[in-house]
């Protein structure tokens, strides 16, 4: 699994984060993405190409209408390289906590340590 630079790079600026939290709701055009940011319309276009090359929206076209939506293809690319991380911690979680085979030797000391 290679890093999804693209893709997190993209996450990296808090504008495009808001125009991902906004899609969220549902498709949207440029204006409605727009209104309410703090930036202005062009700059919303801007960053809605750097989101569309990572693969986190894409663009339909509705008559001359363009509606951006959420691409799932770089948020799951995005999401497996995170779960790595998470899987790692599972594991190493579960090796921590999981019942230890009870040994010969091993139940003698416990017998031992009992009687003290």
């Amino acid at each position: 699994m290679s890093f999804p630079a693209t893709e997190i790079l993209a996450l990296a600026n808090p504008h495009r984060v808001e125009i991902l939290a906004k899609l969220e709701l549902g498709p949207k055009t440029v204006g409605e993405l727009a209104q309410g940011m703090a930036v202005s319309r062009p700059a919303v276009s801007q960053n809605l190409r750097v989101l569309e090359q990572a693969r986190l929206v894409k663009e339909e076209f509705h008559g001359r209408r363009h509606v951006y939506q959420i691409d799932l293809t770089g948020m799951l690319a995005v999401r497996a390289w995170l779960d790595r991380f998470w899987e790692h911690s599972l594991a190493a979680f579960a090796a921590e906590f999981e019942p230890q085979p009870v040994t010969k030797s091993t139940h003698a000391q416990q017998r031992r340590s009992s009687r003290r």
